[in-house]
């Protein structure tokens, strides 16, 4: 405790010139930091008051937000916190947090020493396990605010810029627009093409979010026929139902994507969202991601040049299953490495391999358990029910996967064979289902 004080000090001490509540580069005029995509989110390290953590960037969002955190504060000093409560999407109440202020922030070689932080108690606000690796918290206005951020989706790295030095590049493929804020959250215009009929929507950009478009309904918003009833995904106050479906047609700076996946998430889900004025929904990673962007925040303006990822077709998860990582369970293994005792009978051919008990070892490994299923779809009807643990899929033990790689099998071509190996209260069963394409 006594060198993390010194650190501490020092710090403060050493960064007397940077200026209180922003971030700024500690060196040079630039920076590049690689993030990882998983589930078409953005993970990057982050350094709270000396404590390496990995957080989402979510431009949904205006001040950092941690979960995770009875676990972290043996590690993490939580400074001049006062108790608060928080609402965001979800069909559950407001949550408890702790609102602290003048924390030390460090991404990459930028650095602010005077950080505003929301610490969340409740440990059921945790999205590390629905993506299969730690993720201790959020970060979005407060660190764009500063910069000029280059998203670069298909090489995955963020670069953040000086805005006073910062020189746009010549880019004839590219477009800009102008974005709007509400609170610290930036929005954008764009046009859908559904049920005949041309309609201008203004979305909140969200890349804290790993769908492709969600809308809300209204009386010209209306949810095609052709849907089914969905889990959407989790927001700060609960679980978010709706309807999925798919759109003609999105169009966004003069970029058209054809046979979108949309989302429409129930009114009790988003009552809060649906108080910022003349707001339709939110733009997401599956949209996000098929375009390399610039965010200037200081001008408002955002800049969009489509990758190699703007032809992919859109797929949903077919399967009606919602995994969730469920911490570890121990499996026994044979030791390759152990030696093994051979015992002859009378004939060299009638040899039998014995094993000794120490021929075998145990092994924690990562558990999938099923948290959401879709009524009437595939998985329900074969007899997958809530709680089941996945041991084996297609016939390969589930722990070799990711949880991203299993997710991904459910998303495959209408008819493929998905088999799985469970576990349900210690009995081991086995269950077969066909993929089924509703849209």
């Amino acid at each position: 405790m006594k060198s993390y004080f010194i650190f501490i000090f020092c710090s403060v001490i050493c960064l007397q010139s940077f200026a209180q509540g922003e971030f700024v580069l500690q060196k040079g005029n630039k920076d590049r930091i690689s993030f990882k995509l998983i589930n078409n989110l953005i993970v990057i390290p982050v350094e709270i008051n000396g404590v390496e953590l990995s957080f989402l960037l979510d431009t949904g969002i205006s001040k950092p937000i941690i979960f995770n955190f009875l676990n972290l504060t043996e590690q993490l000093q939580i400074n001049d916190a006062e108790r608060i409560f928080l609402r965001g999407l979800g069909e559950g109440e407001s949550i408890e947090a702790l609102k602290s202020r003048n924390n030390i922030f460090k991404i990459g070689e930028a650095i602010n020493i005077s950080q505003d932080l929301y610490a969340v108690f409740d440990p059921a606000i945790n999205f590390a396990p629905r993506l299969g690796v730690p993720i201790h918290g959020i970060i979005g206005y407060d660190l764009l605010k500063d910069f000029v951020v280059e998203v670069n989706y298909t090489s995955k790295y963020i670069k953040l810029h000086d805005p006073e030095s910062y020189s746009p590049k010549k880019c004839n493929k590219c477009k800009s627009l102008n974005i709007e804020f509400h609170n610290n959250k930036p929005y954008i215009n764009g046009s859908i093409y559904m049920n005949g009929v041309n309609r201008q929507v203004k979305l909140l950009i969200d890349s804290g979010g790993s769908d492709s478009l969600w809308l809300f309904e209204d009386e010209d918003i209306l949810i095609p026929n052709n849907s089914f009833e969905d889990f959407l995904g989790r927001g700060l106050s609960g679980s978010v139902y709706g309807k999925r479906s798919k759109l003609d047609e999105f169009s966004i700076a003069g970029f058209k994507l054809k046979k979108i996946n949309v989302a429409f998430p129930d009114s009790t889900s988003i009552s809060y969202a649906k108080k910022i004025k003349d707001r339709n929904g939110s733009l997401s990673g599956e949209v996000l991601k098929r375009f390399n962007i610039i965010f200037d925040y200081k001008k408002a303006k955002i800049t969009l040049k489509k990758n190699s990822n703007f032809s992919i077709p859109f797929y949903y998860n077919k399967s009606g299953i919602t995994l969730e990582h469920s911490g570890v369970r121990v499996v026994k293994q044979i030791d390759r490495n152990s030696k093994i005792t051979r015992f002859y009978s009378k004939s060299e051919s009638e040899a039998v391999n014995m094993f000794v008990a120490d021929s075998y070892k145990y092994s924690l490994v990562s558990s999938f358990t099923i948290v959401e299923i879709r009524k009437d779809s595939p998985s329900h009807r074969a007899g997958l029910k809530l709680g089941d643990v996945i041991l084996a899929v297609n016939n390969k033990k589930a722990h070799l996967y990711s949880l991203q790689e299993i997710i991904q099998m459910f998303y495959g071509e209408e008819g493929k064979r998905i088999s799985l190996l469970i576990d349900r209260k210690g009995i081991q069963l086995k269950i077969n289902f066909r993929l089924e394409n509703l849209l």
